[in-house]
């Protein structure tokens, strides 16, 4: 597997470098970002383009969106954690359907201030972003966004990670899992979303992030995960 940066899509490239501002201080947390006509000349796209980097840095919890007042360095919320770690496949296995997968973007890129922070990392290091739609018996079910070291998988194909990651950690790279730490929230779709999951924008959806960490403690993924609220429920089981 191979790094291409230039597959980067315009949107994430945004998402970056906004990130990255926000992260060397050039907004503070409560500071009010130009409106997104501005944002999106600036940046030389369209408003719709803009949007989508603004909405993914919302649904990061790295902005807020305030309704007829604009976007916001958002504060950091209080957050309950939950232990436990699910795969995707396993679940759908045990319900008696088939899994599966479709890539939407694979690329190697630098992490964020986040992802270095809850996946231990260095600014020299890489990670993998993988976005990917996952099926239950030929219905999609959920949008992921992936993050992991690319130090771990660079040895994998890009079909060892999209069919099921969890299994290639185990089986080819003999990795054991250990236990992961989630935070669960209501959301509703947008635009991008609907259309993969095929459903409405604005349809209610459960929206996971979750960092997983190997049995030796270091942690090996970051997803963020919106399922369609009609076709998916958790159970979570406290420890």
């Amino acid at each position: 597997m191979s790094e291409n940066n230039h597959n980067i899509p315009r949107y994430l490239q945004i998402h970056n470098q906004l990130r990255q501002e926000i992260e060397e201080g050039k907004w503070r947390i409560g500071d009010k970002l130009p409106s997104e006509r501005d944002l999106a000349i600036h940046f030389d796209v369209s408003r719709m383009t803009l949007r989508q980097a603004v909405q993914t840095l919302a649904d990061e919890g790295v902005l807020e969106r305030k309704i007829g007042s604009g976007t916001y360095v958002a504060a950091k919320k209080v957050q309950e954690t939950l232990t436990g770690t699910t795969s995707f496949s396993e679940i759908v296995r045990a319900q008696g359907k088939e899994p599966s997968a479709k890539a939407v973007s694979f690329f190697v890129t630098q992490p964020s201030a986040s992802e270095m922070e809850k996946l231990n990392l260095h600014p020299t290091d890489k990670i993998l972003k993988v976005e990917r739609i996952r099926y239950a018996n030929d219905v999609p079910i959920c949008f992921e966004v992936m993050s992991i070291p690319y130090e771990l998988v660079k040895e994998f194909s890009k079909a060892e990670i999209i069919k099921s990651f969890y299994e290639t950690m185990q089986i080819k790279g003999n990795y054991r899992i250990g236990y992961s730490e989630q935070n669960i929230t209501a959301t509703l779709a947008r635009e991008r979303t609907a259309d993969f999951l095929d459903t409405k924008k604005g349809e209610a959806m459960l929206k996971l992030i979750q960092v997983t960490y190997l049995e030796d403690g270091r942690p090996f993924e970051m997803v963020r995960s919106y399922y369609v609220a009609d076709r998916f429920e958790f159970v979570l089981e406290r420890r």
